[in-house]
């Protein structure tokens, strides 16, 4: 099923969207950070053809959308979409790993306006960082690889890298996932880098970690085996934290899934 593309208004922004029109709940599509709103088109694709409401988009500083110039917040970005496809009904939202963070904050901000949750290896504000000896483990030494090739301005094998951990997994052999979904990890992860960080970064203030108590809406965590140990770990906890959460766990899978598997995505996202 063919998107519309759609254009909205944010705190001085324009988000740049997908949308496929279709009935109950609207579903909100929030990519990770390695990724933008492509990531998300064969899933909205089966969705849209299932009959679902649909939209994805890109945050600042991804995909087409340009950096932040002052101060903002994700989360106030993503309630303006909701206000602009949604305005009358909540909305589900499915959140991969920092889209997670940006639906958990959403969650907490406006609870009123969330019907349910879907989260992929979310990140978690106020989720204390791993210690950096301890992630490159649990990278096997991947992360140290591509710090290095950023440290000497090696753009595109920090990004080859970068695929590589995210799309394959740390464990598995890079290559593991071939062909048009690695091609569009490359590109999209090649914008991000590209556009380089920013003093702005969109971050909440909410410290969603020591109030997952207060989440009490219908959520579904998945984390795919083949992700980092301490993702996994963390997925698990979370789902044991918030009081109406189930896990799931998606074998042969690493940290996007969606991309080697759409068919499993969208499947996970109807029965939720």
């Amino acid at each position: 099923m063919s998107y519309e593309p759609v254009e909205i208004a944010a705190g001085g922004a324009t988000l740049v969207g997908d949308r496929w029109h279709g009935a109950g709940a609207t579903i909100a599509l929030l990519h990770a950070g390695v990724c933008d709103r492509r990531s998300w088109r064969e899933v909205g694709a089966l969705l849209g053809a299932a009959g679902r409401d649909v939209v994805a988009y890109d945050r600042r500083g991804f995909g087409d959308v340009a950096p932040p110039d002052g101060p903002f917040r994700h989360v106030d970005d993503l309630l303006a979409v909701l206000d602009a496809v949604s305005p009358d009904a909540p909305a589900w939202l499915v959140g991969s790993s920092m889209g997670g963070e940006v639906a958990l904050d959403a969650a907490l901000a406006a609870p009123d306006r969330i019907a349910g949750l879907v989260l992929l290896a979310p990140a978690i504000s106020g989720d204390p960082e791993p210690d950096d000896d301890a992630y490159d483990a649990a990278t096997d030494g991947l992360a140290s690889a591509i710090d290095a090739a950023w440290t000497a301005g090696e753009l595109e094998k920090c990004n080859r890298l970068e695929v590589r951990l995210w799309l394959d997994g740390p464990a598995g052999p890079e290559g593991r996932v071939s062909g048009p979904p690695r091609e569009l990890a490359l590109d999209m992860n090649r914008i991000v880098i590209a556009n380089g960080e920013s003093d702005a970064d969109g971050a909440s203030g909410l410290d969603a970690a020591s109030r997952l108590h207060e989440i009490a809406i219908q959520t579904v965590v998945a984390c795919g085996e083949l992700d980092l140990a301490i993702q996994v770990q963390r997925s698990a906890e979370l789902a044991d934290a918030l009081p109406n959460a189930t896990y799931r766990s998606l074998p042969r899978r690493a940290h996007l899934p969606y991309l080697e598997a759409p068919d499993e995505i969208a499947a996970l996202i109807m029965a939720g």
